[in-house]
């Protein structure tokens, strides 16, 4: 898959909360017939369904690529950053699935003009370490410090994982950029069985 392709999708997994809130509430208002399946009802549920399956695609992507070289890497030092990004992000959700109206055909331009904005800023500022979806899912956020192993050279990066990281241990990471990189999990495991 091509980088900016994947960039997008880990940009559309970020609002997979979100979409799903939305999607409840519009079947919850279809439901207790205050909406009906009328065109626009029956498209923002087609296009939100479709940009959930599209988000899972691109996080199971990053997450189990097995063409990603994974580095080895001693960590020296980490700090849980996850709840810094979460909840702002969380409002953000409330705010959509609770005051947007997609029924009408106003509000859900202005709600694709708004993803698309805020697309734009998270692809291009790289922020794909901003992901509730992730969270959810529940992994931990970390700034760490770390050397690969049989370096000197002290680099840092964010990671996601599952679990709780200690100091001055092994771990196999991709590394993707400075703001997205998860620990290979698979090889964790490998290593963990051959001891």
């Amino acid at each position: 898959m091509k980088t900016t392709l994947k960039n997008v999708l880990l940009f559309l997994s970020a609002f997979i909360p979100m979409y799903f809130l939305i999607i409840v509430k519009l079947l919850v208002e279809i439901l207790n017939h205050n909406l009906t399946f009328n065109v626009l009802n029956t498209m923002v549920l087609i296009v939100l369904t479709i940009v959930i399956v599209l988000g899972v695609v691109g996080i199971k992507s990053e997450v189990y690529n097995k063409n990603q070289k994974s580095d080895k890497v001693v960590i020296t030092s980490f700090k849980n950053i996850t709840d810094q990004h979460f909840l702002g992000y969380f409002s953000l959700f409330v705010l959509f699935a609770i005051t947007f109206d997609l029924s009408k055909v106003s509000m859900a331009v202005v709600f694709v003009l708004i993803i698309t904005m805020i697309g734009v800023v998270y692809v291009k500022n790289k922020l794909f370490y901003i992901n509730p979806f992730l969270n959810i899912l529940g992994y931990n956020f970390y700034d760490i410090t770390y050397r690969i192993e049989g370096s000197e050279q002290i680099k840092s990066t964010r990671i996601f994982y599952k679990g709780k990281l200690t100091e001055n241990k092994e771990y196999w990471v991709k590394i993707k950029d400075e703001n997205f990189s998860f620990v290979d999990k698979t090889k964790m495991d490998n290593t963990e069985k051959q001891k």
